[in-house]
């Protein structure tokens, strides 16, 4: 496998970390969601995504990898600071 197949690997799953996130933000909703649970994956994952976003660039030289992966990334990681203000103005 070359750098470059290597490379479109990795913005795919850079692209895959931002659909994950999407999909288990729905699995999780409801009145008994465990907010705790789901900002550790979204932040696990948005930084997954963008390490993968920047090692598919830097292999594939493909930037539409790169901007997709991190605009999709960087606005789970958006989310999921809002969550978290969210969560410290509602406690006592």
């Amino acid at each position: 496998m070359d750098k470059r197949n290597l490379g479109i690997i990795f913005g795919v799953t850079s692209i895959l970390t931002v659909l994950i996130s999407i999909v288990i933000f729905y699995i999780q909703r409801g009145p008994n969601a465990d907010i705790d649970f789901g900002i550790t994956v979204f932040i696990i994952l948005s930084i997954f995504g963008i390490s993968f976003a920047i090692f598919s660039w830097l292999m594939s030289k493909r930037i539409i990898l790169l901007i997709v992966g991190l605009l999709g990334n960087g606005a789970v990681l958006a989310f999921t600071f809002l969550l978290l203000v969210a969560m410290g103005i509602s406690e006592p």
